[in-house]
């Protein structure tokens, strides 16, 4: 057998290098602003404030960490910041589960009429409504209460969590629901019994989605929240940004604990959020 020409390898190795060199790139500039807050958090802010800039960390100091602990309530602010986003995912979930149900496998009259203006709401900012919302939450005396905020989180978020999961409810064959209900099942028993399994994937995408928009927000926090004691992370360590003095260390060193969890999180189920954003994918 007569060997493959070198002409006709080049090209495909070529292309295989030029990617990776892309991928390479890419990563470097997603990767840079994350090394760069954390030498920042890891040395003293003389050296961080030196121009031109060291491109590694010159003179290690963790007192930005010790401070965070020792003068912050970051505890507190995240434990804030953890039920939050905990509450706004159940919400979340649970109401994307009935709605997409009631999209995919329900037929009524404006059921896509219905679809498509739940959808359009993704398209109004939070900087148009959140002025009628607060006054509407302050005649209701919900200001400063963290489980009313969890419910405005999730109300934003809920519409992306029921087009996920009417994606992927809507690629079950329907033999199998109509199949469950000929044999006496209920809508409830068919969504419990067949939906949530045969989708979970998919929920569990939801439930991460969920979990990083309440985890991240801060509009609406810091709108909302009035009493430091019930900031959630986001809003706690924006008060470090002062007019004429910052705590550089301090500030990083923070956000880099506030950045572990969902990050930890993203990375232990990210199968799951790849498979669930997927499902339905080829029948919608």
């Amino acid at each position: 057998m007569s060997a493959i020409p070198s002409t006709t390898r080049r090209p495909g190795r070529t292309r295989a290098i030029g990617r990776y060199v892309l991928i390479v790139a890419v990563c470097l500039v997603v990767l840079f602003p994350i090394y760069w807050m954390l030498i920042t958090a890891i040395q003293t802010p003389a050296s961080t404030l030196r121009y031109p800039p060291h491109p590694w960390p010159t003179d290690i100091n963790l007192n930005g960490f010790r401070k965070v602990f020792s003068d912050l309530p970051i505890a507190r602010w995240l434990g804030n910041s953890t039920f939050l986003a905990l509450v706004a995912t159940a919400i979340t979930t649970v109401l994307a589960i009935i709605g997409a149900y009631t999209l995919a496998a329900l037929r009524w009259r404006g059921r896509a009429l219905f679809g498509l203006l739940l959808m359009t709401t993704q398209m109004m900012p939070e900087a148009i409504v959140v002025i009628p919302i607060y006054q509407l939450y302050s005649k209701t005396h919900l200001i400063d209460n963290l489980i009313a905020l969890s419910f405005l989180h999730a109300a934003f978020v809920l519409p992306i969590g029921v087009w996920i999961l009417r994606s992927a409810m809507a690629g079950i064959p329907r033999e199998i629901s109509e199949a469950a209900l000929i044999d006496g099942c209920g809508h409830l028993a068919v969504l419990r019994r067949i939906m949530v399994p045969l989708t979970s994937p998919a929920i569990v995408a939801v439930a991460v989605v969920a979990f990083f928009a309440s985890w991240g927000e801060y509009l609406f926090a810091t709108t909302m929240i009035t009493t430091s004691e019930r900031y959630p992370a986001s809003v706690g360590l924006a008060t470090l940004i002062g007019q004429l003095d910052t705590p550089v260390d301090e500030l990083l060193a923070g956000g880099l604990i506030y950045a572990i969890a969902p990050v930890v999180l993203f990375v232990l189920i990210q199968r799951y959020i790849i498979s669930g954003l997927t499902a339905g994918g080829v029948k919608g």
